[in-house]
């Protein structure tokens, strides 16, 4: 026996009328499918690009990447219903961390081997930030005076940021030796 609601579908997908659906279906004991596949072998509808072939696998896929969807729309509704206040609560606190490890991790001012100055990454930024027109050029000029600068602390106390820091310091005091007129050997070039 076939139902309105299997003619219905087919006159669905296969875009024909309901006396046409209600005949196929009558001549396959109501299977839609095997209805679809004779419309298409009548050419009565169009069969799918690629010859409609089915697998599980895909279905399979199908499900999976409609989990991960739902997942992320899921995350996506949780960050767009945030209300102001817990996005100025989260923006405040990830500034908290930054000035933490700021405080953390040390900007040092050498001269000789001894520790001239020393101050928190955090007071570096706010000058580089605020003063850097005054900032900048003393620590240039503080190079050609034989100053080096280094950090240390938990972040930025790694080997490479600091052979960075002395290559610019060593490569200050080669250009001052360089204007200065002295060889390499340490003896004046007039002489």
């Amino acid at each position: 026996m076939v139902t309105l609601e299997q003619v219905e579908k087919l006159c669905q997908h296969a875009n024909i009328s309901y006396e046409e659906a209600r005949a196929v279906l009558e001549e396959t004991n109501g299977d839609i499918l095997e209805a679809i596949i004779k419309l298409e072998k009548q050419n009565r509808i169009q069969a799918p690009v690629g010859g409609g072939h089915y697998s599980s696998k895909n279905s399979q896929q199908g499900t999976e990447n409609n989990c991960r969807e739902k997942s992320f729309k899921e995350e996506k509704n949780r960050t767009d219903n945030a209300s102001f206040s817990e996005l100025v609560g989260r923006f405040f606190r990830w500034c908290g961390e930054i000035i933490n490890r700021g405080n953390k991790n040390s900007f040092e001012v050498i001269k000789g081997g001894e520790k001239v100055v020393t101050i928190p990454v955090t007071i570096l930024a706010l000058l580089l930030l605020f003063m850097f027109w005054v900032t900048i050029p003393l620590m240039i000029v503080g190079l050609f005076f034989g100053y080096r600068y280094m950090f240390s602390g938990p972040d930025l106390g790694k080997e490479n940021v600091n052979r960075a820091m002395d290559s610019v310091a060593d490569a200050a005091e080669n250009l001052k030796k360089e204007v200065k007129g002295d060889k390499s050997n340490g003896k004046n070039s007039d002489n």
